[in-house]
């Protein structure tokens, strides 16, 4: 029990109609998508029942309550201060990432990101005919990314027109200092470079670290930015496709907006109900859950650490994501992915997938319940020393 809420409680869910629960065998513990298997907040339960006992579920007007509960969470939060006519609201930040980098760049021009990426992200420049350009994080002595400033600077192509930041970072986890993000955001003003923000993981910062969103640097570097922020993440909402863009620039939102015209749709009404209502209500449940993800988390290094032999990690500094470097286990055939689904029965993201950096790794869950956590844990460590 964290704070008058049980993260403990392991709930089945194999009998509901969760992806993260039925895309493997009955016997697999799946540890993989980024789904964690905690309730979403009372307060969001609360305001969703009552939405639904309303008993209607027409067309959601243009509302202000939630580009208002947004403006003013990241002022309190983050100290940035934007209008809510500023905030865009939008289906999913997926979707809208493939959008901004279709009205930042034309067929052919390039788009440039840090790998190793999520998936969706690597892909989001391609799906519309811009040319993936690459930036390779770097890691220092404990296996910590970092970004190398010169490099990022040489990785710009004459044909960049637009760069996307995963902050926090997807999957390595780290949290980029206001350093780095000044170095990269001086780099991409010097090149005349839009910037795209994912920032979806803004609030699950661990160890009482501070989130600095790209834009809010200054105002040069605000006008040039599309910030995404969504609860999905943080309330685990993502079936219920809500999320928002921030775009200060009245010109880049109409750029953006105009993209998207009658290809993407608004967010569902339920949806709109639990956003507005995690963001307004549930400081309270979301101070816990990262007070658990932490001890998740260090649960979770040191069993890698003393029992997982030729696994590393460097500790998590964001998200419920483990980046596991696998490459000193001796596995078959170097694919740890594999070997932990056919010899554990645990389903683990696959490093590949995350492009170039990501081949021995593999991306693990650490958002559910402990004993969870442990047991995949145990059944990695068998399948190594059996």
């Amino acid at each position: 029990m964290t704070a008058g809420f049980d993260f403990d409680r392991v709930i089945d869910r194999r009998a509901s109609d969760s992806n993260k629960w039925h895309k493997f065998g009955p016997d697999v513990l799946p540890l993989w998508v980024a789904d964690m298997d905690f309730p979403s907040p009372p307060a969001v339960l609360a305001a969703l029942q009552a939405r639904v006992a309303h008993g209607f579920f027409g067309y959601l007007t243009e509302h202000p309550e939630l580009p208002e509960a947004v403006a003013e969470r990241v002022a309190k939060r983050y100290g940035w201060r934007v209008s809510p006519e500023a905030v865009v609201l939008v289906p999913g930040v997926n979707v809208a990432n493939n959008f901004a980098c279709g009205a930042l760049a034309a067929p052919g021009e390039g788009i440039l990101l840090q790998t190793p990426a999520y998936p969706p992200i690597l892909r989001a420049g391609s799906n519309l005919g811009r040319v993936r350009e690459e930036h390779v994080l770097a890691r220092d002595g404990g296996g910590r990314y970092v970004v190398d400033l010169d490099a990022f600077a040489a990785a710009i192509t004459p044909r960049t027109r637009a760069f996307v930041l995963c902050n926090p970072h997807n999957p390595v986890g780290r949290v980029y200092g206001r350093t780095e993000l000044e170095g990269m955001a001086a780099a991409c003003l010097k090149r005349d470079l839009w910037i795209v923000a994912d920032e979806i993981h803004c609030d699950l910062l661990l160890d009482g670290r501070q989130h600095v969103p790209m834009a809010s640097l200054s105002p040069e570097v605000e006008q040039r930015t599309i910030t995404f922020m969504a609860p999905s993440k943080t309330f685990n909402l993502p079936g219920l496709k809500c999320a928002v863009a921030i775009v200060p620039n009245a010109t880049l939102r109409e750029r953006l907006t105009t993209a998207m015209g009658d290809l993407m749709s608004k967010p569902n009404v339920l949806g709109h109900t639990a956003a507005v209502a995690a963001y307004r209500d549930c400081d309270d449940w979301l101070e816990a859950l990262l007070a658990y993800l932490a001890a998740n988390r260090d649960v979770l290094v040191d069993y890698v650490r003393t029992k997982l032999p030729g696994v590393t990690v460097a500790p998590a500094e964001a998200t419920y994501l483990a980046w596991l470097d696998c490459r000193g286990a001796r596995i078959p055939g170097g694919d740890p992915y594999t070997f932990f689904l056919e010899r554990a029965r645990v389903a683990l993201n696959d490093g590949r997938m995350f492009g170039p950096g990501g081949e021995g790794f593999v991306r693990l869950n650490f958002g559910c319940p402990r004993t969870l956590l442990t047991q995949g844990l145990e059944r990695m460590r068998n399948a190594l020393t059996g």
